[in-house]
């Protein structure tokens, strides 16, 4: 029985790159791409790291139920799950994994607390600090509006099942996919 794993962790903690990584590494685990209403980072690309959708249409989705949850993050941009890949991942016996923020998974909790809640953490503060700087995708304003959301986000890993630090891509990468009940034969 597929059972689907949720992925959550505070802004800058590399979320997106371990899911990159499983994407690359591990093609027998779906991975949800989720709606957003942000512009598009370099490299990004529509329908593969997410949906870049109008603030119309995630209305729409929202309102016509299409979405498993759904938030606003850091006070700006609207990020959701659409319901139905999901559900026909879960049905076809794959194993499905989102990467949602902190809101999102607390709303598929209450939807399905059947799923495995894994947080990952930043091995420290002031890692993740730097990460986030280190990226060079926002300006002082708004890094400072990540940090801040990103303490908040760090008090609710008591919330999760389990939690992974993210020292190394690769080996929490591998750690995630144990916890999914996955072998962890990769490919190449």
């Amino acid at each position: 029985m597929a059972r689907l794993t949720v992925l959550a962790g505070p802004t800058a903690v590399g979320k997106g790159t371990v899911s990159s990584y499983i994407r690359e590494h591990y093609p027998h685990v779906w991975l949800s791409v989720s709606a957003t209403t942000r512009p598009r980072r370099p490299g990004e690309v529509d329908g593969v790291h997410y949906h870049f959708v109008s603030e119309e249409e995630f209305d729409r989705l929202e309102r016509e139920g299409e979405l498993l949850e759904w938030a606003v993050v850091h006070g700006r941009h609207r990020y959701g799950t659409p319901r139905g890949p999901v559900l026909d991942a879960l049905a076809a016996g794959k194993a499905p994994l989102l990467e949602i923020d902190l809101q999102g998974a607390r709303q598929v909790k209450q939807t399905m607390p059947e799923a495995l809640f894994v947080f990952l953490e930043p091995p420290s503060w002031e890692e993740l600090v730097r990460r986030l700087v280190g990226r060079g995708t926002e300006g002082p304003e708004e890094r400072e509006r990540r940090l801040a959301t990103a303490r908040t986000e760090l008090a609710a890993k008591s919330e999760f099942d389990v939690s992974v630090v993210n020292h190394d891509v690769r080996e929490a990468a591998q750690e995630l996919v144990s916890l999914m009940g996955i072998s962890s034969t990769r490919t190449s």
